[in-house]
């Protein structure tokens, strides 16, 4: 009897609770994060042989096809170009940039309630991956992703809980050149969440675009500066260690323009990097502190995430396996490195290698999102929404991993034993009377506030489910992204700046498709 009444009272929170996430206010969103650091795959001795490593290839090994603008300003500070003309990073120079880059390093959105506070271990989850590919909703297959797939995906994340920002997930190829592509994805980003973006520049000359655009929304550039909505993710290097020009290009411009800055590397076990998990992360330390420290030189004032991606390659094929409990290991020491340097600091998890949203996609999204959260990490992007090893987006994963999200954040919370919670005599009056704990107040109001009830998970028992056509979370899912595309349409930009934007730029994005029909 008590099993059926508790039965009963869980299907009537989880209605009450699906229809209060449609209105959730931005500013209470704040209250779903967490703090990691929990686990740690790395002792301390191990730790300093890997940073000791680090130093030595930073100064002996250095990095290859430095632009002219990185030889003259590192060689300026102390560093030097050796005989081979790779560019070398003494220890001082390092260990001046550590001291000298800004830490505990805040994002925001275009509203508040959706502040990012990398500092410590805390962890905020989002989306990522720029693929090229879409898995179509209505015909689940994949097709190539568009301009409006990447809007749909960015108001998706907006409507989400568990999803805190939205990092660029597709590529728009129906954009014909590289500047189109650019600014119209930081105009499908901005317009389509109020959450944090992140999108990439293809090179240094686009970084004005994007930074007008920002500045325009903002109402200047000081009010931007100020709040950064808007970050841009460089990937500076060519594992293993050389600059990329476009990329440095697009660092150095954004570094100068004030826009945040993500700083990250992409090193392939055994591919690109060496095949041990130790050498992987040393190597990978080595590059995006290579990163960080030409940001560093070129404005000291940078807002620059340490972002160390190293990833799993399959030997057997070649093909990366995001899903892998390599991958999941490796993540976790690189973050630990992160931190053990003091650093606001991102990493990729939940790069899997199913093509559906299937039980695969999850336990291998729950493995490597859940270990890079414990470790600390303070953004995890490609948390939600991707399938074949980043290779395609499914807005129907994005609502499952939604769940799945809020499930990891919610094993972030501290345990709490203040108070009269270990109560012995709190106990005795229930053991001594009615039983159980059912009809306590403090059970009542707990339910309320400790407990994290899903939005599509199914808690039912089997002849409820069974009565309801036995749905599983695919369709549920795909149900539940089908109805948010139809009816959620943020409008947190004004007219006037987006008829600014508009009359500046060639905006592909049709105006009538950003609003319910």
């Amino acid at each position: 009897m008590v099993e059926n009444t508790a039965n009963a009272a869980s299907g009537k929170r989880r209605k009450r609770t699906r229809k209060g996430r449609k209105t959730t206010a931005p500013e209470q969103l704040a209250s779903n994060r967490g703090c990691g650091g929990r686990y740690r795959p790395l002792k301390s001795a191990s730790i300093e042989s890997i940073h000791q490593a680090v130093l030595q290839i930073l100064a002996e090994v250095g990095m290859a096809e430095a632009t002219d603008d990185a030889i003259s300003i590192v060689t300026g500070n102390g560093g030097r170009l050796s005989d081979n003309g790779r560019l070398c990073f003494p220890a001082e120079l390092v260990a001046r940039t550590l001291r000298g880059l800004k830490k505990n390093i805040t994002l925001h959105g275009q509203q508040p309630g959706h502040e990012l506070y990398l500092s410590d271990q805390q962890v905020h989850v989002g989306s990522g991956g720029a693929a090229p590919m879409v898995v179509d909703i209505n015909t689940g297959q994949y097709r190539d992703a568009t301009l409006v797939d990447l809007y749909d995906a960015a108001r998706l994340v907006d409507a989400l809980d568990n999803v805190h920002f939205f990092s660029r997930s597709l590529v728009a190829r129906d954009m014909p050149d590289d500047l189109l592509l650019d600014i119209n994805t930081a105009y499908a980003s901005l317009t389509g969440t109020r959450k944090h973006v992140m999108v990439s520049a293809s090179c240094g000359d686009n970084v004005a675009a994007i930074a007008d655009l920002c500045f325009t929304i903002a109402g200047s550039r000081a009010a931007f500066m100020e709040k950064p909505f808007l970050s841009i993710n460089v990937n500076h290097t060519v594992s293993p260690l050389r600059y990329s020009q476009d990329a440095c290009d697009v660092l150095r411009e954004a570094a100068l323009a004030g826009i945040p800055v993500h700083i990250n590397t992409f090193a392939q076990l055994g591919a690109s990097s060496p095949v041990t998990i130790a050498a992987c992360v040393a190597q990978t330390m080595a590059e995006t502190l290579a990163g960080m420290i030409y940001s560093w030189l070129i404005n000291p004032e940078v807002k620059a995430i340490f972002g160390p991606r190293p990833m799993v390659t399959d030997l057997r094929t070649g093909a990366m396996a995001g899903g892998a409990g390599e991958q999941a290991l490796l993540t976790a020491a690189s973050v630990q490195m992160a931190r053990h340097y003091g650093l606001s600091n991102s990493t990729i998890a939940g790069a899997t290698d199913s093509k559906i949203n299937d039980a695969q996609s999850g336990y291998e999204k729950s493995l490597s999102v859940s270990l890079a959260a414990q470790t600390g990490c303070n953004m995890i992007t490609q948390a939600c929404g991707m399938q074949a090893g980043l290779m395609a987006c499914s807005f129907e994963s994005y609502v499952t991993d939604n769940d799945m999200l809020g499930t990891i954040m919610r094993t972030l919370s501290p345990i709490d034993t203040s108070g009269d919670i270990l109560s012995v005599d709190s106990i005795a009056n229930v053991v001594n009377g009615d039983g159980h704990y059912l009809g306590q107040t403090e059970t009542l109001n707990r339910m309320q506030t400790d407990f994290l009830y899903p939005g599509i998970a199914d808690r039912r028992n089997h002849e409820v489910w069974a009565e309801d056509g036995a749905p599983d979370i695919r369709t549920v899912a795909n149900k539940r992204a089908k109805q948010l595309l139809e009816s959620h349409f943020p409008s947190h930009i004004s007219p006037q700046a987006d008829k600014l934007i508009r009359d500046r730029y060639d905006i592909r994005l049709d105006k009538y498709r950003m609003q319910s029909s």
